[in-house]
């Protein structure tokens, strides 16, 4: 399929998605200066801050400059959503407000490759979440952000029943009244802006987005501008991180210390009217080795990534 069919089958989803736009929370961007003066809006994931409470989490972000955060839901995680309380919830609702830090997205991890009864459990944890990003929330709740699993090598082999489960995905989604965003990774059947696009069009649902990521793209020498072309249209959350090596060998980083440009990155964004969330992801490559210092490395990417975009947007 050519890069101008793919566009133009994602342009007619999105403007099909417009249509039931209110059903869903699809933009679920920080109210805040940020994009208010149309620049997109900086954020760290607390998927790289699993060593603090969610109150210091909270509180560090707010000191450093962020805008948003993102929670993780994964297991271990004091946001884990059995784990979550009630009470918990609403002091952590309390706190976000007088942060003033906003919640685009809540990182769940799920496989569309998973068997019958780990599917079944996938299809649960969409309607938990999205509960859970409402109790959060409520007037503008987060959506949720997934990768896809699967193998490159098998992508031929896998692509049908992915999209099958993607489908009941979708249907879990619409009827919890949240949004997916799925995302592209480097070791993942879904690897490339073409399988993400592909898989999305065979769906076709307002609840089904994108959130991109392109350090899997630049790991296998896709280029920055081209992908952002191709996958802007649909992307409702960002993460941001770096990375060295190459598809078969890689180490993830943090923004800054590997060979991203993030001026041009900012440049791209500003140029189609990118205003969303921007949001630090630190790989478990980074925050699983001993000297890693969660809240050394949000103050290290808040200042390189802030310091990118204001050059970005004085020219």
């Amino acid at each position: 399929m050519t890069n101008t069919r793919l566009q133009r089958r994602s342009f007619l989803a999105v403007a099909a998605s417009a249509v039931t736009a209110p059903l869903f929370s699809l933009e679920a961007v920080a109210n805040d200066a940020q994009s208010a003066k149309g620049r997109p809006s900086l954020g760290f994931s607390l998927y790289g801050m699993k060593s603090l409470s969610l109150e210091d989490a909270l509180k560090t972000c707010a000191e450093i400059g962020y805008s948003h955060v993102e929670l993780s839901l994964n297991a271990g995680y004091v946001t884990e959503p059995s784990a979550f309380s009630a009470e918990s919830r609403q002091a952590a609702a309390l706190t976000l407000q007088k942060l003033k830090l906003g919640l685009p997205c809540l990182m769940v991890l799920m496989t569309l490759t998973a068997d019958d009864k780990a599917h079944a459990a996938n299809l649960k944890l969409i309607e938990t979440a999205a509960q859970l990003g409402r109790d959060l929330v409520p007037d503008q709740p987060p959506i949720l952000e997934t990768i896809l699993g699967g193998s490159p090598a098998k992508w031929n082999e896998q692509k049908a029943g992915m999209a099958a489960r993607l489908r009941d995905w979708a249907a879990a989604a619409e009827k919890a009244k949240t949004v997916i965003a799925l995302k592209a990774h480097v070791s993942s059947a879904v690897n490339s802006p073409d399988r993400l696009l592909w898989l999305l069009d065979e769906v076709q649902s307002p609840a089904l987005q994108v959130a991109y990521d392109y350090s899997h793209f630049e790991l296998q020498g896709i280029d920055m501008a081209e992908s952002i072309k191709l996958l802007l249209l649909r992307t409702r959350f960002i993460h941001v991180k770096d990375s060295q090596g190459d598809a078969a060998k890689f180490q993830f980083l943090l923004p800054g210390e590997g060979r991203t440009d993030y001026v041009q990155f900012f440049s791209l964004l500003k140029q189609r009217g990118y205003t969303g969330p921007v949001c630090v992801e630190v790989s478990g490559q980074v925050f699983n080795k001993p000297n890693y210092d969660p809240i050394a490395a949000a103050k290290q990417c808040h200042a390189a990534l802030s310091k990118a975009m204001a050059q970005a947007f004085a020219s």
